[in-house]
């Protein structure tokens, strides 16, 4: 695959290397371009002409995504974030006191609070999965993974829902995506999924792997606004869910304003209840066509790992310790464990390398615009910072 990392369309690499997309990336420069052209649009006219565009964009978006995830556009929404999306499922679920829903117990938040609601508010029991360390040289209280086995466990007759992210925001580990939509069909169980971390880099196909709903962010590996978000439901998953956010736009009358008609819309527009920012949505539509639509999910993700390789080969034998997982479960994001974080962290931005820490690990997470060389540039950087520690006893024990 040959892809176009020129400066053009990623303009940030003019200024640094960054390799946080598991955080807030760079907006891709023609997305960019058409959030600020749609803005001066309203500027300019305002009125009708802003609704045209608002439908035109919102439909694109749509196909765009459909595309990525090889679905209808019926059966994606707009939203503003991923904690909308679990929500409306959360909260819509026809949930009766006793039923059980299985989590993970270090989910991201967005995927972690709507269910715990449930149990406060409507008798769910809410069932979390154990940690599962990524390595025997790691400290214990490191977040790795989980197992299928420890999730085969948990499953009773009460199971309704079992709601993961794809990938854990601070490890890395991605969850088999095949293997746990087939363990949710044999038991009639609905798979919901944030896909923040992995959308966008990463092959997710929701038809093929049986999952109920996707919410994810439009501003990490999608490359987006912040601001912005995408959400799938199945058909059948939609048949379940009661409406819990209501405007003009869940009915199927829209903008038929004295229409009061209850009649809500059977496609995920249901879930669009209000209006959308359109500048938004258009960067973020264009973002997906131009980029993940255009060269696909396997050959984006092919690049991540091939980048990620070249780091490791050149880290072999120092003192950052890698979270290794077998390959069904390797992701964009690749942790390191180093003693003092938040020293390599500040030492690399002062060559301006951008990572993204959390839970304890230095997570890089190149995207495929990415160059061999700026992998250099950081490998570099973290082997001259750790012999900058070797050579200061009082520090010996720092990266």
């Amino acid at each position: 695959m040959n892809f176009d990392k020129s400066a053009e369309l990623f303009p940030s690499t003019r200024e640094m290397t960054f390799l946080g997309h598991c955080s807030i990336s760079p907006f891709y420069a023609r997305g960019a371009d058409l959030a600020v052209e749609l803005i001066r649009d309203q500027q300019r006219r305002g009125g009708a002409a802003v609704i045209d565009a608002y439908l035109e964009q919102l439909d694109d978006l749509k196909r765009q995504t459909a595309k990525l995830l090889r679905t209808s556009p019926e059966n994606i929404a707009a939203v503003k974030n991923t904690s909308d999306g679990i929500s409306m499922v959360a909260n819509g679920y026809p949930f009766s006191p006793g039923d059980e829903v299985i989590s993970f117990v270090q989910e991201y938040p967005a995927n972690f609070h709507p269910w715990r609601l449930q149990e406060l508010q409507r008798g769910v029991k809410l069932k979390l999965l154990p940690n599962v360390p990524a390595g025997d040289d790691l400290p214990d209280e490191l977040i790795g993974g989980w197992s299928i086995d420890d999730l085969e466990r948990l499953i009773s007759p009460r199971t309704r829902v079992i709601a993961l992210s794809h990938v854990q925001f601070t490890s890395g580990y991605a969850a088999d995506l095949n293997q746990l939509g087939e363990l949710c069909r044999q038991h009639g169980i609905d798979l919901v999924i944030d896909a923040a971390q992995s959308l966008g880099v990463q092959p997710i196909f929701p038809e093929i792997m049986n999952i109920g709903a996707i919410a994810a962010s439009g501003w990490k590996w999608l490359m987006g606004p912040v601001g912005t978000g995408l959400f799938y439901t199945s058909p059948q998953l939609r048949d379940k869910l009661s409406v819990v956010q209501v405007g003009a736009e869940t009915m199927v009358q829209s903008f038929d304003f004295s229409n009061l008609d209850w009649n809500p819309q059977p496609s995920a527009r249901r879930f669009e209840f209000s209006t959308s920012p359109i500048s938004l949505l258009g960067g973020l539509a264009r973002t997906i066509g131009e980029v993940h639509a255009r060269y696909g999910s396997e050959a984006i993700f092919a690049e991540v790992q091939r980048l990620q390789a070249l780091l490791l080969k050149r880290l072999e034998g120092s003192v950052y310790r890698p979270l290794r997982f077998s390959a069904a479960h390797r992701s964009g994001i690749l942790a390191l464990y180093c003693e003092n974080l938040e020293r390599v962290v500040a030492r690399l931005a002062q060559r301006k390398i951008i990572c993204a820490p959390r839970g304890g690990v230095l997570r890089v997470a190149p995207h495929f615009y990415n160059t061999e060389t700026q992998i250099d540039q950081l490998a570099d950087a973290l082997l001259e910072i750790a012999l900058a520690a070797a050579d200061q006893p009082d520090q010996s024990n720092d990266c």
